[in-house]
């Protein structure tokens, strides 16, 4: 059974989040207590008591959902021996999940990877006022009927709109200016498309928008001493895998305005001999989206001490 280990990006996120894991092992402990330290926030507290209002702010969420990600490796590595060079032939990671992917094969350490993604959140959610960017689902569109929505949306307001993500088959989020992606949902209703529906998210992730964010993570990464990874690490931008610390400094500054290309890279996964996609972290969006892609992946959600002790069986 060859394995990947994937995890999870924004939207996963939820009060509580981390908790059982926390009460039941010391190195997931450790490890809230390091971000915390890190951070200078008591990010822990946020993650298991809320208020959601809160945790939901793209500079909390994306630290939170990295710190699980790393407390759940952590607690494989020290009770399990995991060794990931062998345990796995790849990871990836969704959007922000990149980081907890690159944390987990090595390139990063705990602090760093805490203090990109608060930075990464908050330059995102400053590079456009709120109100004045949306992402909407076009449910039942593939990636090239997403992609002509988006041009003709962006044609016709003079606004940007692009592809965001490449999620599963039917599962394509568009992003860019409010009036671009309302008029995408209305294009994609005209076009037969059986639903498009406003996300509820806080700035147009992965579209033109987000350059200030792309510049200021560009000057981070700069700064930031990065290793070459364990494993491959399955790239968003390209869908394949990277090692090069150059290279995926690079890839990491362009995927903050480009397409999240996650059905691509689960194939390229497949394609590569992966059978078994384990998610590492909060939620079970991503084992999901594996069965969806391609029927023949098995998609495992590890988050809580029951799944962990599951998993370190199989080890």
């Amino acid at each position: 059974m060859a394995k990947a280990l994937v995890f999870p990006g924004q939207g996963s996120q939820a009060v509580g989040m981390g908790r059982e894991l926390a009460a039941t092992f010391a190195e997931a402990r450790e490890v809230f207590a390091e971000v915390d330290d890190a951070l200078s926030q008591k990010l822990s507290a946020l993650m298991f008591e809320g208020p959601e209002a809160e945790l939901t702010l793209t500079e909390n969420a994306q630290p939170a959902l990295m710190a699980v990600s790393a407390a759940v490796v952590a607690v494989l590595r020290r009770q399990g021996g995991l060794d990931l060079a062998r345990a796995v032939g790849y990871v990836a990671g969704h959007s922000l999940g990149e980081y907890s992917a690159l944390y987990a094969a090595g390139s990063f350490s705990l602090a760093d990877t805490a203090r990109l993604l608060k930075l990464r959140g908050r330059s995102m959610q400053k590079a456009v006022p709120v109100g004045q960017g949306a992402m909407a689902a076009l449910l039942g569109a593939d990636l090239e009927a997403a992609q002509a929505i988006a041009a003709a949306a962006a044609a016709e307001s003079g606004r940007v709109c692009a592809v965001a993500n490449d999620n599963a088959p039917g599962q394509v989020v568009v992003s860019g200016d409010v009036i671009a992606v309302d008029l995408a949902i209305a294009i994609a209703a005209g076009r037969g498309f059986k639903r498009a529906i406003r996300l509820p998210v806080s700035a147009p992730f992965h579209c033109p928008l987000m350059a200030p964010a792309a510049d200021a993570m560009a000057e981070a990464l700069a700064g930031v001493s990065l290793k070459a990874p364990v494993v491959p690490v399955v790239a968003n931008v390209t869908a394949t895998a990277v090692r090069d610390p150059d290279e995926i400094r690079r890839l990491l500054v362009e995927q903050v305005t480009g397409l999240v290309r996650w059905r691509e890279s689960m194939l390229y996964l497949k394609a590569e001999g992966v059978d078994t996609v384990v998610e590492l972290g909060s939620g079970k969006v991503l084992a999901g989206l594996a069965k969806r892609i391609d029927k023949e992946l098995i998609g495992i959600s590890v988050q809580t001490p029951a799944d962990v002790e599951a998993l370190l069986k199989t080890l």
